[in-house]
């Protein structure tokens, strides 16, 4: 297992009726996706467990991505995964923004 640890200047608030979303299901080729509304100075953690190691590269691209369409300030975002692929993390990570903005989880 590698751990990986990311932080991005976050710059708009989350508009959520929770504190927390969670989505996905850590199974062959998929992860799940925890997002927590926590104060961070601004900032928005995401941790990642996974399987596959030696992907950083690949992961901080993805993440790079999401960073620039959601500046999200005082969010924790924990992945677990076990092998997604990129468009599959995007997928997550965008459906459980969905979820905590809509209250469900």
């Amino acid at each position: 297992m590698e751990t990986l640890r990311y932080r991005f200047d976050g710059r708009d608030p989350v508009q959520a009726r929770h504190d927390h979303a969670l989505v996905g299901v850590v199974a062959s080729g998929n992860l799940e996706v925890l997002v927590e509304r926590v104060p961070l100075d601004g900032a928005m953690e995401i941790e990642i467990v996974t399987a596959a190691r030696g992907f950083g590269e690949i992961w901080q691209a993805v993440l790079d991505d999401f960073a620039a369409r959601h500046p999200l300030r005082d969010v924790r975002i924990s992945i677990n995964d076990v092998g997604a692929t990129p468009a599959v993390v995007g997928l997550r990570l965008d459906q459980a923004l969905e979820a905590l903005r809509e209250g469900g989880a």
